[in-house]
């Protein structure tokens, strides 16, 4: 069989095409930073800011503009804390947010104390400093998510990695009649070495304890099936959608997970892959969006069914006709 016929053009192309990428599958990361007092260039990632709590609502309306309407908000707060951890300034930018737009978007709040702990890890850790503790580190998690919920957030996206936060968090949003609150797991969030940018935005590298990375709490990337489990766990514990991150590296675990629930997968397409395109691209050595395209489709080839992208607010740089970011050479 001559294959080429069914490529000859962009209709027939067009026509066969097993996957296709919409506006429609994209969430667009957000930060807001307390300790700016004017919005700042996120260094590698055009296009990317971190915002103020006045910016980010011109922000989000120029976004809205371009179509995107689902949003993963990173509060940066400027105060640390060991014990006693308040998320006031978290609570207060998405009241606005949700004040102000309503539902013309869906806002989904990441869950972590990485930004708010005194050391960068993502929990509580035990006086020595040497291992996070889950029982606590749960506790806090739970009530940072109702607050969030009851300022008005649509879903609560825990990204920390202890065990049993999505049976917490799902029952303390029931028991104060917050059922409609979803829950989006970070359940297969990998050590990677691709986080770097997203770390120098959100001041969250560890530091200044004996536990000096996350590999204690986070997939080691050799291991597949423990990806899978964690997933499927949260699944039963009351998650609404299961998140591989990052992306690229992990296409076999998002096509074992789709093949193992029916539950929507989200594939996070982090801030280290973002910034090697850019790279490549303000080296003319790639059509940046073309780029975005397609990995957009290889994650969606793989099983996902949504994408977290920093990208998503420049969807419309394509348009409607996928083959106009096709590559030129």
């Amino acid at each position: 069989m001559n294959q080429r016929r069914l490529r000859a053009n962009p209709h027939i192309r067009d026509l066969v095409a097993e996957v296709s990428v919409s506006q429609n599958d994209l969430i667009q990361p957000i930060f807001v930073d307390e300790t700016l007092s004017e919005r700042a260039a996120v260094k590698n990632m055009s296009g990317v800011f971190s915002d103020t709590e006045g910016s980010i609502l011109s922000q989000i309306e120029a976004d809205l503009k371009a179509g995107v309407t689902k949003f993963l908000l990173f509060p940066v707060p400027k105060d640390r804390f060991e014990t006693d951890f308040r998320f006031d300034f978290a609570q207060n930018i998405v009241s606005k947010i949700k004040s102000t737009f309503g539902n013309d978007l869906w806002l989904i709040n990441d869950v972590c104390l990485c930004s708010y702990t005194t050391h960068g890890h993502c929990g509580v850790l035990d006086t020595e400093g040497s291992k996070m503790l889950n029982a606590e580190s749960v506790k806090i998690l739970a009530d940072y998510s109702l607050g969030l919920a009851q300022a008005g957030a649509d879903c609560i996206a825990p990204s920390d990695m202890t065990d049993g936060r999505i049976g917490a968090i799902r029952q303390i949003l029931d028991q104060n009649r917050l059922e409609n609150t979803s829950i989006m797991s970070y359940s297969s969030k990998f050590a990677s070495n691709f986080y770097g940018p997203f770390r120098d935005v959100c001041k969250s590298s560890p530091t200044g304890t004996a536990l000096k990375n996350r590999k204690t709490y986070q997939i080691d990337y050799r291991n597949g099936s423990d990806a899978l489990r964690s997933s499927m766990r949260d699944a039963a514990e009351g998650a609404d959608f299961l998140m591989v991150k990052p992306g690229l590296p992990y296409l076999d675990i998002v096509t074992k997970l789709s093949q193992k629930t029916d539950l929507p997968i989200i594939v996070y397409h982090v801030s280290g892959e973002y910034a090697a395109i850019d790279l490549l691209a303000q080296n003319d050595l790639i059509d940046r969006m073309a780029a975005h395209l397609e990995i957009w489709t290889a994650f969606k080839r793989a099983g996902a069914t949504g994408i977290i992208t920093y990208a998503a607010r420049s969807y419309a740089e394509i348009g409607q006709d996928n083959n106009k970011a096709q590559p030129t050479f």
